[in-house]
């Protein structure tokens, strides 16, 4: 597509506004799902979180990998097993998601970061005691809910201009490594944060009146409204944990939450620095 200088000066101008608006403000994303998958929307999210990190906001970005960990597990010959949308990890299966989350997607972030041009520092919920956890319940095996979490030195990375990457495995009071959900982890990191956004990249629109018609997109929702929403359907399956986690961000000081479609090349530029925006952006 090409666009002229004046177009070019437009787009520009529009958007100052939310630049100066988000200007040493901290923005959490979640990374995940398609985007993760296809190495040209990889490159645009991490060329997106460069940019917006060099025009003064601070990005934290919290990272799933569950393709990775399945190619990898297939691989090894073990079996993926799935209960209500999460993956079943037993003593076998745990090694190889802190293997794969904390080393091989984790790093392959940072140094995509850094090619860039940007500055990025890989991190687990395993590091100075980011995420402690206990088990979430008895047929998951080695899933975890956070108890307790410590910023302090995601606080220090930020200070320094760094982009703090983080992957989300934590740890039990007995030194035991645990998968936590990459949206529970995001959500509960932007609000310890008092984040000014929390932004979930997922493989839909957004938040839909119809699922499958995208032209009836609910641009804002308000926190309030979540029960009728669920009560008529419209959220249903696994948005209602996802909108859960972002709802506890929102009750913990995070002052926006958005789900944006990590399909689309550009998406949180769209969302996050044109007037229109492209997602649901969620309130309290």
């Amino acid at each position: 597509m090409n666009i002229d200088n004046f177009k070019k000066a437009q787009i520009l101008a529009e958007a100052l506004p939310h630049i100066q608006k988000y200007d040493g403000k901290t923005i959490v994303v979640k990374y995940g799902g398609n985007a993760m998958i296809n190495e040209e929307l990889k490159e645009a999210v991490m060329h997106d979180l460069v940019y917006l990190s060099t025009i003064g906001i601070k990005i934290v970005l919290v990272h799933g990998g569950g393709p990775e960990i399945n190619k990898t597990l297939e691989k090894m010959n073990i079996e993926s097993k799935f209960i209500d949308g999460l993956r079943v990890t037993d003593e076998e299966t745990i090694d190889v998601v802190q293997m794969v989350l904390a080393g091989k997607v984790n790093k392959d972030l940072v140094c995509r970061i850094c090619n860039l041009g940007g500055h990025a520092i890989g991190l687990s919920g395993m590091d100075d005691g980011m995420l402690k956890c206990e088990c979430a319940d008895d047929i998951h095996g080695f899933v975890g809910n956070i108890t307790q979490i410590n910023m302090d030195v995601v606080t220090e990375v930020l200070n320094n201009n760094y982009i703090p990457v983080i992957s989300t495995i934590g740890f039990d009071e007995n030194g035991r490594c645990y998968n936590i959900n990459a949206d529970t982890a995001a959500a509960e990191i932007a609000g310890a944060l008092k984040a000014e956004a929390l932004i979930s990249m997922t493989d839909i629109v957004g938040l839909c009146q119809d699922k499958e018609d995208p032209e009836t997109l609910i641009k804002k929702v308000y926190i309030s409204d979540t029960p009728a929403l669920i009560a008529q359907g419209i959220i249903s399956g696994g948005m209602i944990p996802k909108i859960d986690s972002m709802t506890k961000a929102l009750r913990q000081g995070c002052k926006k939450a958005f789900i944006i479609d990590g399909r689309v090349p550009h998406s949180i530029l769209m969302e996050m620095l044109t007037d229109e925006g492209m997602g649901t952006m969620f309130s309290l």
